[in-house]
């Protein structure tokens, strides 16, 4: 059981964040901002995928504009990443984006950080002040070297501008390409303050390199009960990013929402097409929004101990197979009967869980 630290609680559209709340999972978006009907279609697709909320960069003028239709049209609610103009950060806000993310090492002077602050006050939208270790403001890095430290400092430089202002609705995200880095500038920062924190492994790299990178960083930093949103930064289509994020929280029994499926490594007991049988029920369940765990085993040797974590399971054999129910033989079968067997299994778990959920409306 993981203990997470109640920060403070901050609303982000209609999403809540903090506080004891779900950790929120969040992407951006590759699209040109400015072309609305490719950027709200990306929006859905990652809607519907998990995405809890989304970032969109605001670029140029256009973009800014362009943000307007798409708040009134996105599911979820739209961050506006801001970078070098302010005044893109004024339009965001009036555009009624559901948070402001500003960089402090391009956001210019403090004038320019508290002109947004004073109109994101007014309108009662939250600032996520977002620290990138390969962006830090030339006098940290100058003082500090390129550390934790100076990520630290850069932080606590503009939080101390909000909190003099009397603005507490923040966010703070401490970004490094280095997991080890973010690691530290995050536990440190959360020694220090009590606003929520966005989680994210910046520049991670490509689908392999970026799940293993983000998996160890932001894994032992949720384990340790930090974090209220998180970002699985990959070089990737971004719905990627919602599936890896889903499948690390549902390792550590922080995501109920899907049906995970597990499988024996093989070896040479193996008599039949295991990794076949286990991409088909991956197929067949990644539309399904439900809590079950189903385990797939090469033999009947180790299938009902290693079954028995599980909700539902099958083990197979040259000729047959059988199916289980928590580690217990529920049925023999024929092989080819095996999968259309489980998939049936499968459906009456959902409409099951369907009834129940129903029920308690």
């Amino acid at each position: 059981m993981i203990n997470r630290k109640n920060t403070r609680k901050v609303i982000v559209g209609n999403v809540e964040i903090g506080g004891n709340k779900e950790v929120v999972i969040q992407s951006m978006t590759t699209t040109k901002t400015h072309d609305v009907e490719e950027t709200l279609k990306q929006i859905k697709v990652l809607h519907k995928e998990g995405c809890q909320i989304v970032r969109v960069a605001v670029l140029g003028i256009d973009d800014a504009n362009a943000l307007n239709e798409l708040v009134k049209l996105s599911p979820i609610p739209i961050v506006a990443d801001i970078h070098f103009n302010y005044k893109f950060a004024l339009l965001a806000a009036d555009a009624g984006c559901a948070k402001i993310r500003i960089n402090p090492g391009n956001i210019g002077n403090r004038e320019n950080t508290v002109a947004v602050v004073e109109k994101c006050k007014e309108k009662k939208i939250p600032i996520r002040i977002g620290i990138n270790s390969g962006s830090l403001p030339k006098n940290m890095v100058l003082k500090y070297g390129w550390t934790p430290k100076a990520m630290i400092e850069s932080l606590r430089t503009h939080i101390e501008i909000l909190e003099e202002l009397g603005f507490y609705d923040i966010i703070y995200s401490l970004k490094a390409t280095d997991p080890l880095m973010a690691i530290e500038a995050y536990e440190m920062a959360s020694e220090i303050w009590n606003y929520p924190s966005h989680l994210g492994i910046t520049e991670a790299g490509s689908l392999l390199n970026g799940t293993i990178k983000s998996s160890f960083g932001l894994g032992y930093l949720l384990y340790r009960g930090i974090g209220s949103t998180i970002r699985i930064s990959l070089s990737e289509d971004p719905v990627e990013e919602i599936k890896v994020a889903k499948r690390l929280l549902n390792s550590m029994g922080l995501y109920e929402n899907m049906v995970e499926v597990i499988a024996c490594p093989t070896c040479g007991r193996l008599e039949f097409e295991l990794n076949k049988v286990v991409k088909e029920v991956e197929t067949y369940v990644e539309e399904l929004r439900f809590p079950l765990k189903i385990a797939i085993l090469g033999c009947v040797v180790n299938g009902p101990g290693e079954s028995a974590q599980a909700d539902i399971g099958i083990a197979g054999g040259n000729k047959g197979g059988i199916i289980f129910k928590k580690g217990v033989i529920f049925k023999s079968v024929k092989q080819e009967e095996l999968l259309p067997e489980l998939k049936l299994l499968i459906m009456e778990y959902y409409n099951e869980w369907l009834n129940k959920k129903n029920n308690e409306l």
